[in-house]
């Protein structure tokens, strides 16, 4: 695991737990950690990160639309036989 040290300004209220969390719900949401690797980094269960992403405006399920594009024409085809 990686050990990155970083200065913020004593003018800035921010504990260790909250930075971590700013920082393992951004890289989860950008894809770069899995849930369980942003819950590690915190030291959360996938559980409770799950249930405070939404206090970071990240969503659960982080799932790109032209993805999303491709499986709904999957389960058309699907649905109507085309292999």
């Amino acid at each position: 695991m990686k050990t990155i040290q970083i200065n913020i300004p004593d003018t800035v209220e921010l504990e260790e737990r909250e930075a971590k969390m700013l920082l393992a719900s951004r890289l989860y949401e950008k894809g770069k950690l899995s849930l369980g690797q942003a819950a590690d980094l915190v030291g959360l269960s996938k559980r409770a990160f799950m249930e405070l992403l939404g206090d970071y405006d990240v969503p659960i399920i982080n799932y790109p639309p032209s993805e999303l594009d491709g499986d709904i024409a999957n389960a058309r085809d699907h649905a109507a036989g085309i292999p």
